[in-house]
């Protein structure tokens, strides 16, 4: 695998979580905040981290928490557009140092680091690597960009101001190679890697997972 970056998008509230008012990237997950797990993933492939935050109030919790290590804090840019994912990926993409970038969310603490190997790997000379289900639904925040293209498309949708999506970006960029899931099945048995954390069901459900993986201490 090539050198890359990975850009963590944090912008998000715990409010859907019981935990207004806080950060969803430092909602506890068995006693660590959900992007402690995602960094330490992160940090196994890249030496180039970036976080991607909301707000100046976001920046703040997070410096304290210390949880970044060596990651780079970066605000998202409201000059570009309206704040959302497209967003935070550009704001992020921005401030990378490598010609690749994976690009993951912080609510994902099952992330698999050899589902991101292989994605980085995959993209060869294709402008995206993108999982792919069944039923058409991609995974935008767990797949590898390169960089340039994938900027120059992302503030185009921006520019645009009708529907900044991450799927926008995507048709946008063409020259994208979209990876089944079976494909990526083998490589992490259940797919737990794209569990979101969206909801308290969903925190139960990565807790128990840890537990089996004896990676959650009984008494958290």
């Amino acid at each position: 695998m090539d050198r890359v970056s990975v850009v963590i998008l944090a912008g998000g509230q715990g409010s859907r979580l019981g935990q207004a008012g806080r950060p969803k990237a430092l909602v506890e997950l068995c006693g660590r905040p959900l992007i402690s797990y995602v960094l330490d993933v992160a940090d196994s492939l890249s030496r180039d981290l970036v976080v991607v935050v909301s707000s100046e109030e976001q920046a703040s919790a997070l410096e304290s928490s210390g949880t970044l290590a060596g990651a780079r804090l970066v605000l998202d840019d409201p000059s570009l557009g309206p704040t959302c994912p497209l967003l935070g990926l550009v704001s992020g993409l921005s401030a990378v140092r490598e010609p690749v970038a994976l690009a993951l969310a912080c609510d994902t603490p099952l992330v698999s680091r050899s589902v991101l190997a292989f994605l980085a790997d995959v993209i060869s000379h294709m402008n995206a690597a993108v999982p792919s289900w069944p039923n058409g639904y991609v995974e935008p925040l767990q797949a590898a960009y390169r960089v340039r293209p994938a900027l120059e498309a992302g503030r185009r949708v921006l520019e645009a101001g009708e529907s900044p999506s991450l799927r926008a970006l995507l048709r946008e960029l063409r020259r994208v190679r979209y990876i089944s899931t079976a494909v990526l099945e083998q490589l992490d048995p259940g797919l737990s890697t794209f569990l979101n954390v969206n909801a308290p069901a969903d925190l139960r459900r990565a807790e128990a997972i840890l537990r089996a993986r004896r990676r959650c201490a009984r008494g958290s």
